[in-house]
């Protein structure tokens, strides 16, 4: 919108009286331009207040979640999907649609139940959602046993007995799930960055922060602790700013008995260049001719691998 610069070399040279006249040309001819001009000047006042208004009410503020380290906050069972023979994946929904739980990667909540004789019992667990997942997150629970061997050797105590885990084998969607958290372990700050405590003699709180950049993360998990590998794993992969390689050994008894097995697939195969996974298993079968099959039994069975544990075919 251009006025006339002739008002202004008029003003210079006038009267009063003949500046209270060009005064009343000038307004005249402002009203016109801005009649003239109006659409142009509606939309660019709409834009102007648009940015203001984002710029001071439209910041992205951080959500906050939903837990608490102090006291324990319960959470409704919405969903109950078998994994495997002896496992389950429950999904317990958040307070509302757009809420998020407030994990940092690394870290892991304690949920309380009864066990088989009714005693309160607590126990870690790790989600395998991060606070990406909105409205809801999940646990993978695996149901316990009293004996097992791993590599020839007999192990009598395993996850404390599964107290815990027969608190959610006996769940039902609709139950409710007291939640305590988050609860310091390392805290996964991405892009390689590991921020490990150091606890003080005088207190469960830890005093110090340490970090330590890890451009390289070799993960052997024994089968209960894959659940945390895994949460740092994806939040490693889902960033694209990410370069850290993830190198994971996973050990079952079984092909059967491997958890997440079909997400982990799935990172190999969507994130080749930054996710190697390896599966091994502990009952082995042996197929080749008499001398080659000879040779691995006894390297088997220094290993540990029982007959019990091999197979020839």
């Amino acid at each position: 919108m251009l006025i006339s610069t002739k008002f202004s070399e008029l003003l210079l040279h006038s009267t009063y009286w003949q500046k209270a006249q060009i005064s009343e040309l000038f307004d005249a001819e402002l009203l016109k331009c801005l009649k003239d001009n109006w659409v142009g000047l509606a939309v660019t006042l709409i834009v102007l207040g648009t940015c203001v208004f984002t710029f001071v009410f439209g910041k992205s503020k951080p959500k906050v979640g939903c837990l608490d380290p102090k006291k324990f906050k319960e959470f409704r069972l919405v969903k109950r999907t078998k994994l495997t023979h002896n496992t389950d994946r429950f999904r317990f929904a958040l307070p509302t649609p757009t809420s998020v739980l407030g994990l940092p990667v690394g870290q892991h909540i304690r949920c309380r139940g009864k066990d088989s004789e009714g005693k309160e019992v607590v126990r870690p667990y790790t989600p395998i959602t991060l606070d990406s997942d909105v409205g809801y997150f999940e646990l993978v629970v695996k149901w316990c046993m009293a004996l097992f061997h791993m590599c020839g050797t007999a192990v009598s105590q395993m996850y404390l007995k599964g107290r815990m885990s027969h608190y959610f084998r006996l769940m039902k969607e609709g139950d409710l799930l007291p939640v305590l958290g988050p609860l310091c372990g390392i805290l996964f700050i991405l892009e390689g960055m590991i921020q490990i405590p150091t606890w003080s003699s005088q207190s469960l709180w830890y005093a110090s922060r340490r970090y330590r950049h890890h451009p390289y993360v070799s993960a052997p998990p024994p089968p209960p602790r894959i659940y945390r590998i895994y949460q740092v794993t994806r939040a490693i992969l889902e960033n694209p700013k990410d370069k850290t390689k993830v190198y994971l050994i996973y050990a079952n008894h079984t092909v059967d008995d491997i958890l997440l097995k079909d997400d982990l697939d799935n990172f190999a195969h969507k994130y080749p260049d930054s996710f190697k996974v390896y599966y091994v298993v502990y009952e082995v079968l042996r197929c080749g001719p008499p001398g080659m099959n000879k040779a691995m039994e006894a390297h088997l069975n220094e290993l540990g691998y029982t007959p019990e544990m091999q197979f020839e075919f």
